[in-house]
Parts: C-alpha cells; structure tokens; sequence
C-alpha cells in the first residue's frame, strides 16, 4: 500500500540526500526545532562515498580536513589513521556520524525522489517517491551534490558488449575480480588515477585510454604522525 503524506508528521523541510551535505543538514535543522526528513535513493548513508566503491577509492583531501567541523568533540574523538583516508573509513566515519548524533530516525533509506514541483497557491513543495509516497513541506533542499548522476558515455556498441562493464560511480558493492582478464580503462581522471595500479596487480592485461592527459602529483600518503594529530586537535 502507497504510502501519503499523512504517514509522516507534518514537515517543515525537506532533504534529498544523505551524503556530507545531507547529514549536516538535518543536524544543523533538527538543531533549531525545524522538522525535517531526509530521503535517500541508496541502502545506507554516504552519498558519494555510498556509491563510488571502486578498487582504490580514497579522498584526495586530506583526512583531517575532510571533517565535520561543527562538533569538537567529535574531532577529538574520530582517529584518521591516514593522510588521505579510503573509501571504506570514509564511510566508516560518516556511519559513526550517524549514529552519534542519531540522524538515522529522521532517514528514510530505499527512496527515491522522482517528481517534485512548488506549488504556489500553498505554498508548499510537492514531492512524490518512487515507492508511491506523496510528501510535502514549505522548503526542499537538494543535497544530491554534483556527483550524484553518474554519465555513462554513448558509445555505440556498447548494449552489444559481450564482456562485462562498469562505472566507477556506480560500482558494485560485491568484489570485482579481474584476474587473468584483459581490461581496458577508459579516462585518467581522479577515479582512474586511483583505480587503474589496483586493477593492474589483478588483470593479465591492461590498456588505458587517455583522451587528455591530466597534471597530478605524488600524493605522499601513509599513516599520519600521532603528534602533529594533537596538535592539530589541540588548535
């Protein structure tokens, strides 16, 4: 049975998607007494870091930069074990968020917003789920991010390939083996760069396209030095 708006308790507003951006949100609101839902397509909360699960996926920001800053407590307690942190203590840290701050009560998970229109005589916006849910609040806010639609390129044939393809912002959550495979990869942007000496150690043979080369430089990366961390805290 289709759920309606009468389901929830009145909203105030209105958050698709529970990545960075999202999680902050209905902190930052439930904060000020607003009443406020999130609605998130994926199984779990992470939004980028949910979806791009790639062999070598990690942030290119350092750690201790990549961090909620509205909670001192939370910096003091959260240890990056490293310079640049993958994409699974990523997640880790954005599921210790969650559960910290008890977000996961006002997330709705498995839903996918798929029409939403203001209406001006109520005033209000009107939103519709795939699972049939009509909800409505005076204020929505799109915390999709820029990344949150991935672009398969048009490539002609490629609803005929025999092999099998995939999309590093749409990888799937179970392994991939590529041993004794011949891959190819197609781009050298960030996802690439990361990807392709993981799938390397795997594949019998690799061959990468490039169209432009990009300028990147050694990352330097390792486990960060437990003294420059509390100092770092301690500012």
């Amino acid at each position: 049975v289709a759920k309606t708006e009468d389901s929830h308790a009145p909203l105030d507003v209105i958050v698709i998607g529970a990545g960075f951006a999202g999680l902050y949100a209905l902190h930052r609101l439930r904060g000020l007494g607003i009443r406020v839902r999130v609605f998130e397509a994926g199984s779990g909360v992470g939004g980028t870091w949910f979806w791009n699960r790639y062999p070598g996926a990690r942030c290119d920001v350092e750690s201790m930069e990549y961090s909620y800053s509205f909670s001192n407590e939370l910096q003091q307690a959260w240890e990056w074990p490293e310079r640049y942190s993958t994409q699974p203590e990523i997640l880790k840290y954005i599921h210790h968020v969650a559960e910290r701050f008890d977000l996961m009560r006002d997330i709705q998970l498995n839903t996918r917003i798929v029409t939403a229109h203001f209406d001006s005589a109520a005033n209000r916006w009107r939103l519709t789920t795939d699972k049939g849910e009509t909800l409505s609040a005076p204020y929505c806010i799109m915390a999709t991010g820029n990344l949150s639609t991935p672009r398969v390129p048009n490539f002609k044939g490629l609803d005929r390939f025999r092999g099998k393809w995939y999309h590093t912002g749409l990888w799937p959550h179970e392994p991939v083996d590529f041993t004794g495979l011949r891959v190819g990869v197609i781009g050298t942007g960030s996802s690439a760069v990361q990807a392709i000496p993981i799938i390397a150690q795997q594949a019998k043979h690799l061959s990468v396209f490039q169209r432009t080369a990009n300028f990147s430089v050694p990352a330097h990366n390792g486990p960060l030095d437990p003294q420059k961390v509390r100092a770092h805290k301690a500012e």
